[in-house]
């Protein structure tokens, strides 16, 4: 290589580094005080002794569920490796065709070796009176998941082949615009499918508060649905979805069930449509774009090794490289996801301007799902999408002495 190609080489690099670090930057920025120093709580001060053991005995069994999991998928992934060239040469679907089908035989690899753990983790959260939903359903759901998977799978397996076969060196370059497109589709999408069967809100109070709410945020006219869940879970949760003209706001009726105040799922609200409101939705989009171009280059140096994702055997070795990509990229995921989750949180305070119903909330939230106050860090880097539960505690208290 010259000096010049080799210059060239080295300022292009530069050039997408800064780029991708100025992305980060602006996607970085939230509303919450850059100098908020959260005080350390004692959980003991807030949930008795019993609560907090019951909740260390629940995520306990969850946590080792979860590890077992990923070492078993990652396992299978690699006896499927080993085979997948002899498996390729009996297909003899053509590149594509053949490339599809050990995708599928991939998903379903992955379903039957994750399938003990989701049964295990379901019988757990039963015993814990966590969720209602039969034996069945515990076989019945992941049967279903599993098949949107292996739709998705088509679509990437084939735009992937099909790039690779065009650009065998630079596929990944326009597969993460063509994955980012795609998941910018489903934001869109998905909330359209999820408002079936849903309803509006019924009590007078909520209706009027999300009207407020709505005019201080400013996300007027954002739909605030109920999602009937309580034949399969008696926990309680929210999600703001949806981009443009499809945001909406999803309650779960658990949280209307009487176990939780008006202003307490005020503040619910308040949290979701500060999603809304600061777009975080298109922000956790644009993520995944920045993200998926360093991930898809670290799959292409992978699979290049043994020729490239032009050959359909590599398919698998591409999947597990994938899913240990994904163990190690999960702690910047949380992080990303935990600031987002803190500003929503501040938003709500400033927005329904009540701390105590926060922090009843913060800590029924605890109770009904068993969420540990005050997880070990491990847990805390891997696990947790949300700040903890005492955390979360803090942030109400440092806004109230802010207030005065």
């Amino acid at each position: 290589m010259t000096a010049t190609r080799m210059f060239a080489r080295v300022a292009t690099i530069s050039g997408v580094v800064a780029l991708w670090l100025l992305a980060a930057s602006f996607l970085w920025r939230t509303r919450v005080p850059a100098n908020l120093d959260l005080p350390d709580l004692d959980p003991s001060r807030y949930f008795s002794a019993q609560q907090l053991e019951r909740s260390l005995d629940f995520e306990r069994f969850e946590r080792i569920v979860w590890v077992l999991s990923i070492l078993v998928g990652i396992g299978a992934l690699v006896l499927l490796v080993r085979r997948a060239p002899k498996v390729a040469a009996e297909i003899g679907l053509g590149r594509i065709g053949t490339g599809i089908v050990l995708a599928m035989l991939t998903l379903t690899t992955l379903w039957f070796a994750a399938l003990p753990f989701t049964i295990a983790s379901s019988w757990w959260e039963r015993r814990h009176g966590l969720a209602r939903s039969s034996v069945g359903e515990w076989v019945l759901v992941p049967w279903v998941q599993l098949i949107g998977q292996v739709l998705f799978a088509l679509i990437v397996v084939a735009v992937v082949l099909a790039l690779a076969g065009r650009f065998p060196r630079r596929w990944w370059i326009p597969a993460a615009g063509a994955f980012t497109a795609l998941a910018l589709l489903f934001s869109f999408v998905l909330p359209y499918v999820e408002t079936l069967g849903t309803h509006r809100l019924r009590k007078p109070e909520l209706r009027a508060a999300v009207r407020t709410l709505e005019q201080r945020e400013g996300v007027r006219g954002t739909p605030v649905l109920v999602d009937d869940v309580s034949h399969t879970t008696t926990q309680a949760n929210a999600m703001s979805e949806g981009i443009g003209p499809s945001r909406r706001v999803f309650l779960w009726n658990t949280l209307l069930d009487g176990r939780f105040g008006v202003d307490e799922v005020r503040v619910v609200i308040g949290h979701e449509l500060a999603h809304t409101a600061r777009r975080h939705i298109w922000k956790g989009v644009a993520w995944f774009g920045i993200f998926a171009l360093p991930i898809g280059f670290v799959i292409a140096e992978v699979t290049r090794r043994r020729g490239g994702l032009r050959d359909p055997a590599l398919v698998p070795l591409a999947a597990l490289a994938s899913t240990v990509i994904g163990v190690f990229a999960t702690p910047a995921e949380n992080v990303i996801s935990r600031r987002y989750e803190a500003e929503a949180d501040w938003i709500a305070l400033q927005s329904t301007h009540t701390p105590a119903a926060a922090r009843r909330l913060f800590a029924r939230f605890a109770r009904t799902s068993l969420q540990q106050p005050n997880p070990p860090t491990w847990d805390y880097v891997m696990l947790e999408t949300h700040p903890t539960i005492m955390q979360r505690i803090a942030m109400t208290k440092v806004w109230r002495a802010r207030r005065r």
